[in-house]
């Protein structure tokens, strides 16, 4: 077995998943040169080129493609099993990379970072802010966090929140303006702060409940954000209407810096999740991160009064 070959293979791996030698080499805190240097002696050794190279991309050629497709999952595997070894002293360690939803972070990733600070401070947790779907494993992530509903069947998910709703919101100072909302159809009369989907572009149409059915709403307005905080930034300045979930404006609400119209439209939805595939589950850094979120949401919720929905 070819010792010089193997010691290069996490480098072509996360060249593969960067899709550049300058972002690989940020990730493995290595220079550009040497990222190049090693993926030009695996390819030297196997005989074949791993990556077809333009000035402006980096992709993988059809050997490249079955060398990181056997690659990868061996070496995240390897990983694992060096993290439960050194477990076994009672230390989880490591780093934990969780791709995550923008509105994530604030409700269900924060805290438990802050917490794990001090319980676990060999394990360092990566967030990448992400506001699409993707392939999770493909791109070398231990989880990911979305709304239930968005999460694929053969995933393991883990409830981090209950479910919670979604609401309108306004100023105040929009509503002394231009007074509220009636009904579904009054929006059409209202400025709507718009949310642009980052992946596919499309603006996002809101979900409301009427009469007891679903609608789903296009609206319009003067304002456009990708991020559901900048909405709320939006609203507080009193640019118009901003659709969002309810515990990203609870504060704000209670203050009386926003007012919800139209209560009688919001919908639910399922509370968000960690997810990740079964053979990551026994990862003491992951399991760490688990055990952490639950025991703060059961203290809330018990705080709260209410039942706890992750036992």
């Amino acid at each position: 077995m070819d010792r010089d070959l193997l010691i290069h293979l996490p480098v072509i791996v996360a060249v593969a998943r960067r899709g550049g030698f300058a972002l690989a080499a940020a990730e493995l805190g290595m220079s550009p040169s040497a990222v190049s240097h090693a993926v030009r002696l695996v390819e030297e050794r196997i005989g074949q080129p791993l990556f077809a190279r333009t000035t402006r991309s980096v992709s993988l050629t059809e050997s490249g493609k079955a060398l990181v497709e056997a690659a990868a999952p061996a070496l995240q595997d390897i990983g694992e099993r060096i993290d439960r070894i050194r477990s076994v002293k009672g230390r989880s360690s490591g780093l934990l990379r969780i791709n995550a939803s923008t509105i994530a972070i604030p409700l269900a990733v924060t805290p438990v970072v802050a917490a794990m600070a001090e319980r676990y401070p060999d394990v360092t947790v990566e967030i990448f802010a992400d506001q699409g779907l993707v392939d999770i494993v493909g791109e070398g992530f231990d989880a990911g966090i979305r709304l239930g509903e968005m999460i694929a069947q053969d995933m393991v998910a883990v409830r981090l929140t209950p479910p919670f709703k979604t609401v309108i919101v306004a100023s105040p100072a929009y509503i002394g303006r231009r007074g509220r909302p009636r009904s579904v159809a009054d929006l059409a009369n209202h400025n709507c702060i718009g949310y642009r989907l980052v992946r596919s572009g499309a603006l996002y149409r809101w979900d409301l409940t009427e009469d007891g059915k679903d609608v789903v709403v296009q609206t319009g307005g003067t304002a456009i954000v990708t991020d559901s905080l900048a909405a709320i930034d939006m609203a507080l300045a009193g640019v118009g209407l901003a659709y969002m979930f309810e515990p990203l404006a609870r504060a704000d609400l209670a203050a009386g810096r926003l007012v919800q119209v139209l209560p009688q439209s919001a919908i639910e939805e399922p509370g968000l999740f960690l997810y990740f595939p079964r053979r990551a589950a026994m990862a003491p850094k992951l399991r760490a991160f688990i055990d952490t979120a639950q025991e703060i949401s059961r203290t809330s919720l018990r705080t709260s009064g209410r039942k706890t929905l992750l036992e």
